[in-house]
């Protein structure tokens, strides 16, 4: 069986995160490399793009960028559908989802706190509003593709999980509470059996 490694930093979120409750539902045992932000420095120049997460497979060459990750193991253990047609529909959520990511964690940049409060709120009011309102029109439910769980739904879980934890400062974590579609498709990822006993293992009564 080959040697699976993924690497990322030392923390239950982001782009690794998806990649990690991937490999786990799909029954994959790999090394759970966290890395230490204190060596990050030293590792960026040996990953393919200078960014993590990176999987690495025993006699493959890595392969970086965490939706090409998602769409490899979900093309090889069943977490995208069969159908070429919606598994792009997938696919295309893959990467809505990280366009918004990539909008809302740019605002941590900004430095002076009433501007990035000023932009945190018209994210929230408007690109944000309308990425919901499309990503809803996506959801067959309880998951994207009915009641099949797929790596999709685990992108948008995290993504979720983050706003819903209220470190995004200047957007509530209730922010999505509107959404029907989208909380009931985060609840049914968190009651996932997997998914649920891979995040028993880092809570702080484990």
């Amino acid at each position: 069986m080959p040697i699976v490694k993924l690497s990322y930093f030392d923390f239950p979120g982001g782009r690794g995160e998806d990649c990690r409750l991937a490999l786990h539902i799909a029954g994959i045992e790999f090394e759970d490399n966290r890395v230490q932000f204190q060596d990050w420095p030293g590792m960026k120049p040996t990953t393919p793009f200078g960014a993590l997460p990176v999987l690495e497979v025993q006699g493959k060459r890595p392969v970086a960028q965490s939706n090409a990750i998602l769409e490899l193991i979900g093309r090889q253990h069943g977490l995208l559908p069969d159908d070429p047609f919606e598994a792009a529909r997938h696919v295309a959520v893959l990467n809505v989802v990280e366009e918004i990511r990539g909008t809302a964690l740019a605002t941590s940049e900004i430095k002076d706190e009433q501007q990035k409060k000023a932009a945190r709120e018209k994210l929230a009011s408007g690109r944000l509003k309308h990425w919901c309102q499309n990503m809803e029109n996506q959801i067959d439910g309880p998951f994207v593709g009915g009641e099949q769980i797929s790596v999709a739904d685990l992108k948008l879980y995290v993504f979720m999980g983050f706003i819903k934890s209220g470190k995004f400062d200047h957007v509530p974590a209730s922010y999505f509470g509107p959404c029907a579609q989208l909380e009931t498709l985060y609840g049914a990822v968190a009651a996932h059996p997997q998914v649920a006993g891979w995040q028993a293992r880092f809570s702080p009564e484990s």
